[in-house]
């Protein structure tokens, strides 16, 4: 599967990654549970929509593809009957 934009993905997962360290900041402290709860399912979420998002356009790129060449054909049955008749 393509990637498109990696440096999008980096600066997305760092950013998620800072959020996490600072929920365990939170709540290693002891302070605001809640709030360090929240920031985790929040990322979690945000995290499974965009991969979901992702495969989701994969595919209907890939299906698209499909339909797109579905038509076409390698080659034709002259093309065909030739390369049968020089083989024999």
């Amino acid at each position: 599967m393509e990637l498109p934009g990696l440096r999008t993905w980096v600066v997305f997962y760092l950013i998620s990654f800072v959020v996490l360290l600072w929920a365990a900041f939170l709540s290693a402290q002891g302070a605001m549970l809640w709030v360090s709860l929240f920031l985790v399912l929040i990322i979690i979420g945000v995290n499974f929509v965009t991969v979901l998002n992702q495969v989701k356009m994969h595919a209907a790129r890939k299906e698209f593809q499909r339909n797109l060449t579905s038509g076409f054909e390698r080659g034709t049955d002259t093309e065909a009957k030739d390369g049968e008749e020089k083989n024999h």
